[in-house]
């Protein structure tokens, strides 16, 4: 299973208002764990860089003046992503951005299906809590090392605070010799565990099952537990 966790910076908060997205960082899992493999792209937002945003990522609109505009790298950005799931913190936000930047160039859509989002799955496990993405690193005991925001870097923290919430870094580990809940091996046949090359010996002394067996006697023939002996 292939899922792409995503994360953009942006000059403010609304696409209908004139922002534009400034950076790109993505990281790729298979079976949810990374692979490696990220796109990371700055884009020029053909607009001055506010101050408060300024304050929050530190792309500044110099920096992005001879950065490519969002049109000459959305098919790489959508080559890379595919139809992968997009695993997003505040899903909302980012997916308003790119589908706003993909509309004004006249591409697809992204289905909002296509989103998961990491701040509704932690307000679900941490009901009344702070679920940041810096209070879910505090949590989970992530060392972050920022000191601003930045799309790669906040989609690698991501990654790694997505596979706690999911359960750790191996949420899918299950025994080797047993496949799906059927209780069956590979080869399709009932699953029985190995017996011991030597039997456990007994816990019992022969005195205390002596009584145990007159005990049993008195309770007659009709006796439950001697259904199952």
């Amino acid at each position: 299973m292939r899922e792409i966790v995503l994360d953009t910076e942006t000059t403010g908060f609304d696409p209908n208002s004139g922002d534009r997205i400034v950076e790109i960082g993505a990281v790729e899992l298979h079976n949810h764990m990374p692979t490696g493999k990220t796109y990371h792209q700055y884009i020029n937002p053909e607009r001055d860089m506010p101050e408060d945003a300024f304050a929050v990522h530190g792309l500044s609109t110099e920096f992005l003046s001879d950065k490519p505009l969002f049109a000459h790298v959305a098919q790489d950005f959508l080559d890379f992503i595919g139809d992968a799931k997009l695993v997003i913190h505040n899903a909302a936000f980012d997916m308003k951005f790119l589908n706003a930047e993909l509309k004004w160039i006249d591409k697809p859509q992204l289905p909002w299906s296509q989103a998961i989002d990491t701040l509704e799955m932690a307000r679900k496990k941490f009901p009344g809590a702070q679920n940041s993405l810096d209070a879910l690193c505090r949590r989970f005991g992530i060392t972050t090392e920022r000191e601003l925001h930045g799309a790669l870097l906040d989609s690698e923290i991501l990654a790694e605070v997505y596979l706690e919430l999911i359960g750790g870094r191996q949420p899918d580990l299950v025994l080797s010799v047993v496949q799906g809940g059927d209780g069956r091996n590979a080869g399709g046949q009932d699953y029985m565990p190995p017996q011991r090359p030597k039997p456990l010996p007994p816990r019992i002394t022969e005195a205390e099952a002596a009584a145990h067996e007159a005990f049993v006697e008195k309770l007659g023939e009709n006796a439950l537990w001697k259904r199952f002996t």
